[in-house]
């Protein structure tokens, strides 16, 4: 099926936002990143120095090193931004994430239990407390609130077999977007989105785990689940593309979205309806 592309000109925020994208390797933050600058946004791109190294990105994005789960990782490449933007931020959209083994919550090892909630949840907060001030500054600066998006899941409501794990640390990153809106309206707003299946490299394991270099196939996409039988309970017939996913984050992102926060947009066709 050939989708058209939406006109995200309608959607995105104004000529010169300043938008740093934690995780921005992954399928969404790069076709994020490719229609922001198109859309004339000032992009800075944040990940693990592989991923920086495997993706070439739009010229003109500042690239930062970091890894979500290094405690310091987030702190240094904030304030590398910090340096290079004059300690202003306009938007920080959060994506690092992955999808634990799919294995009943009785067989997952501690370690694993730890690491979900780490690249899950506990990154969020980290790049969270680097980014507030410079979101805050951003704020004073424009008059208009700044924004922050984080992507849960939608299994962080519509839990399935063997996703325990995952939908708790998704459901944490909605929780923790509710507690940051509150804290910090009204200089940021703090939203969520939360997709169902996204054609991407995350479905695979990752741009971290080898998943943007291994074939799909039926057996593996999505990960541990039956395809027909995913597409079978979505409405609309098929899995999300990154387009799909994009526009709404442009749109919690801008102005159109000023009295929105503390929210969460599903998007998944349909296969969740809240």
């Amino acid at each position: 099926m050939t989708l058209p592309t939406p006109d995200f000109s309608r959607l995105a925020p104004p000529a010169g936002y300043r938008l740093a994208v934690t995780g921005g390797c992954g399928g969404i933050g790069r076709r994020l990143t490719e229609v922001a600058v198109a859309e004339g946004l000032r992009v800075a791109v944040i990940d693990l120095p592989g991923s920086l190294e495997r993706h070439t990105l739009p010229a003109g994005v500042v690239t930062l090193p970091y890894d979500a789960r290094d405690d310091d990782g987030a702190a240094q490449a904030f304030a590398g931004l910090a340096d290079a933007w004059g300690g202003a931020l306009d938007g920080l959209v959060h994506l690092p994430g992955y999808m634990s083994p799919p294995k009943p919550v009785e067989e997952l090892t501690a370690a694993e239990i730890d690491e979900a909630l780490s690249v899950n949840l506990r990154s969020a907060f980290l790049a969270v407390k680097a980014a507030l001030p410079m979101l805050r500054k951003g704020a004073g600066e424009t008059g208009n609130a700044s924004g922050m998006v984080f992507a849960a899941s939608g299994l962080a409501t519509l839990v399935e077999k063997t996703t325990g794990t995952y939908s708790a640390a998704k459901a944490g990153i909605i929780a923790l977007a509710k507690g940051l809106a509150k804290e910090n309206a009204p200089a940021v707003r703090a939203n969520c989105i939360a997709p169902g299946a996204v054609d991407t490299a995350f479905l695979r394991g990752g741009t971290g785990r080898g998943g943007d270099t291994t074939p799909k196939n039926e057996q593996d996409f999505p990960a541990g689940m039956d395809n027909s039988a995913m597409l079978a309970t979505i409405p609309l017939g098929r899995i999300a593309v990154t387009d799909d996913i994009v526009g709404p984050v442009l749109f919690l992102l801008s102005e159109k979205a000023r009295f929105m926060t503390g929210q969460t947009l599903y998007i998944n066709g349909g296969r969740l309806m809240v």
